[in-house]
């Protein structure tokens, strides 16, 4: 089959080359608590955009750091009891985009949430900023130079959190059946989302981005999605200096550490000749995860459309 990286049977192997930091546990401990001590202060108003057969709100929280966060908020008209709920996850400088392609969950009978990360796109949420260094471009490398704790990814990790305790409080949501999706970022979030609320009972990940950001660099792929970290070194530390400190930083953010955190079932779509975001970074994600899984295989696929693998995901999380 075409390969731009391991062959398969070692990407099946693969568990990462970014380092881990050694408080990395603590560390997410710590931002937890930060979350718990956030209360969420919900507000929920109707939208303009109404459906025959969903009521559909604006949906505003409060995230850590007092950010004020939005999602869109979709449930079945006439609902005989609590629905199933999906959250959505977009992708990288995207939004939650519109309503009405969210209605096919709604006629499944599900409640749909569908995040806009703070900081991107034409989003609604808020990014309340507050850190040093580079602001013009690129999510997960701000707030580096103001230390970890203070990472905007870190943030937008703990948004999806507060997104799914927000939909398990409501009395229209069954808590024990939610489900992730999304895609690329997305994809990176829907993981982040189920790792860090363990009540997640599935998660669809496609071609998750943030994963293995060394392998990304070494395969000369800081281009596109990940940009924002060659345009880091040039800026803040031109002679890599400070490399290995970096990487270790962007560790914390690093996907690949928090899927082992999983609990729900997981299906992701790998594409082997996606360079954005590399397989071998796909697989360093997927081969961390102990909790049930399966991955779908597109050997001759990039950064793209899958075909077929909306219908699976559909099918797989309708199963809630």
């Amino acid at each position: 089959m075409p390969a731009m990286d391991m062959p398969l049977e070692q990407l099946k192997q693969y568990k990462g080359r970014s380092p881990k930091p050694d408080d990395f546990d603590a560390y997410w401990s710590r931002a937890l608590a930060e979350l718990d001590a956030t209360a969420p202060d919900v507000e929920l108003t109707p939208s303009k955009f109404q459906a025959p057969n969903a009521e559909c709100f604006d949906l505003t929280f409060t995230g850590v750091r007092g950010a004020r966060v939005y999602a869109k908020h979709l449930r079945p008209k006439g609902a005989a009891g609590p629905t199933p709920a999906v959250l959505i996850f977009h992708g990288y400088s995207g939004s939650s985009g519109d309503w009405a392609d969210k209605l096919n969950w709604v006629n499944l009978g599900f409640s749909v949430f569908a995040l806009d990360c703070r900081g991107q796109g034409g989003g609604k949420s808020e990014d309340v900023g507050g850190v040093k260094g580079n602001t013009h471009r690129g999510l997960f490398i701000r707030g580096l130079e103001s230390g970890a704790d203070h990472l905007t990814m870190r943030h937008v990790f703990l948004d999806t959190a507060q997104l799914a305790r927000v939909a398990m409080a409501m009395p229209e949501i069954d808590e024990n059946r939610v489900g992730v999706t999304g895609g690329s970022q997305g994809g990176a979030l829907a993981l982040v989302c189920a790792a860090l609320e363990p009540r997640v009972k599935r998660c669809v990940s496609i071609f998750p981005f943030l994963s293995d950001y060394k392998r990304v660099w070494e395969m000369d792929l800081a281009k596109d999605a990940y940009e924002e970290l060659r345009m880091y070194f040039r800026l803040f530390d031109p002679r890599h200096e400070r490399e290995d400190e970096i990487f270790r930083t962007l560790g914390y953010i690093d996907v690949q550490y928090l899927a082992e955190r999983i609990q729900g079932e997981v299906l992701m779509g790998i594409s082997l000749m996606d360079n954005v975001c590399p397989p071998s970074t796909q697989f360093a994600a997927y081969n961390r995860i102990a909790a049930p899984k399966n991955h779908i295989i597109y050997p001759d696929f990039g950064h793209e459309g899958l075909p077929g693998f909306n219908d699976d995901a559909y099918l797989f999380l309708s199963k809630l």
